[in-house]
């Protein structure tokens, strides 16, 4: 079926989906799917069928979304929020529980994750409450259901699986301790009604969405975010969309690899006025040298001084100082790799990052081009390359790297699944 923008733009104004993020070639294959699945003889029939039928929506929306989460993914993150939830308890002295928001949840790995993070830092059940909101009813349904396979599982470390899982037939059933802990629905985060009338959370999980929508539909969904995290929050974002926030008025939190934003309201700095400098008096002119001799004195002897050892950095130390906001201190750790290690991906990555996050738009994209010339399939330099594209209204360039992003990704998930 060839590109059909009615299709494009059903799904942009349903669930706020951009073309580019995942490519035409995707959709299509959703909408030729439904198309055969539906009996429907060819996309006329079948655009009527969809405007007709609620339950033919949702199918297409299923057809389109690919859930990829796992539990426990990006540990640091997980690590960071104990931290500041027994904080935030700390300064709450019993008066409420820590509420928490995943958002989308998927089929309930994140807000599990939560919980079972919470629960194993010693944090008493009756003091947190977890939400998981998903557009997609299956995957709520499968996350309500609790049984995951081993897909869910990922990285070395599955002590946790010992802990909170039972095995079963057909994969591992979560414990009741940790299922009673979260709240799973259904919900859209473009409907204005979605968790009305619900407190705000103290901490808000929404990673990897933002990257899936124009720059419109980002600053809508970033203002219902604000809406739903407590002036005191937190909100948790990918690793992708930190650039994104912080053009939006957030700065990161400090805590490295927690991809953690706090709302920043320093007010910008009042500016300075000089008074003007009194007049002086010019100076008298210096006195001129006495005549000097026809024979050079000798130099005064000098301590040789030990030539400093340079300082090794490495990429680990670069990504904590670019999360902890040290963008400056970052810069120099960038140019010290590059100068003893030589051109590499992930350093012109980080330079990137940091200039694209400082709003100097032109260097940023000449260090994510750099970045992508050593590694084309660099997945957040290619992320963020699009998204800075997308907003200089670049909308095919964009588009061309979101499709080379989506094909890194199918490639990645198929390797992990050998």
């Amino acid at each position: 079926m060839d590109s059909d923008p009615r299709f494009f733009k059903f799904l942009r104004d349903r669930i706020g989906l951009d073309v580019a993020s995942v490519g035409p070639a995707l959709i299509e294959r959703a909408v030729t799917q439904r198309c055969a699945a539906s009996g429907a003889g060819d996309a006329d029939v079948y655009w009527g069928l969809l405007l007709s039928s609620s339950a033919e929506q949702q199918a297409l929306i299923e057809a389109v979304i690919v859930p990829e989460t796992w539990f426990l993914r990006y540990p640091e993150t997980f690590v960071a929020l104990v931290k500041l939830a027994q904080a935030r308890l700390a300064e709450l002295k019993g008066k409420r529980a820590l509420r928490i928001l995943s958002l989308p949840c998927s089929t309930g790995e994140e807000p599990y994750s939560i919980a079972m993070a919470l629960l194993d830092a010693g944090i008493c059940p009756a003091m947190f409450s977890v939400d998981g909101v998903d557009i997609s009813p299956l995957s709520v349904a499968k996350g309500q259901r609790g049984v995951y396979g081993r897909n869910s599982f990922r990285g070395a470390d599955l002590a946790f699986r010992e802990r909170h899982f039972d095995a079963v037939d057909d994969g591992y059933r979560l414990s009741d301790r940790v299922r009673q802990q979260v709240r799973l629905q259904v919900g859209n985060v473009l409907d204005p009604a979605l968790l009305k009338g619900e407190a705000p959370y103290d901490f808000v999980f929404c990673r990897n969405l933002l990257i899936y929508f124009d720059l419109e539909t980002q600053q809508r969904v970033f203002e219902v975010l604000k809406r739903f995290n407590d002036k005191e929050g937190a909100l948790f974002i990918g690793p992708a969309e930190g650039s994104l926030l912080a053009r939006l008025g957030m700065r990161p939190l400090g805590i490295a690899q927690s991809f953690a934003f706090v709302r920043d309201d320093t007010p910008a700095p009042e500016p300075v006025v000089r008074p003007a400098p009194a007049a002086r008096p010019a100076p008298s002119p210096p006195p001129a040298p006495a005549p000097r001799s026809r024979v050079m004195p000798p130099l005064p002897q000098v301590a040789p001084v030990a030539a400093e050892k340079p300082v090794q950095v490495t990429l680990e130390q670069i990504a904590s100082l670019a999360n902890e906001g040290k963008s400056q201190e970052a810069m120099q750790a960038c140019e010290a790799y590059l100068k003893h290690h030589g051109p590499h991906a992930q350093a012109f990555y980080w330079l990137g990052l940091l200039n694209d996050v400082g709003g100097d738009a032109r260097k940023a994209q000449d260090f994510y081009r750099k970045a992508l010339y050593l590694q084309p399939q660099h997945p957040e330099a290619l992320a963020h390359l699009a998204m800075l594209l997308a907003a200089q209204g670049d909308s095919v360039g964009a588009r061309r790297l979101q499709e080379r992003a989506a094909r890194s990704d199918r490639t990645a998930d198929s390797e992990r699944k050998r």
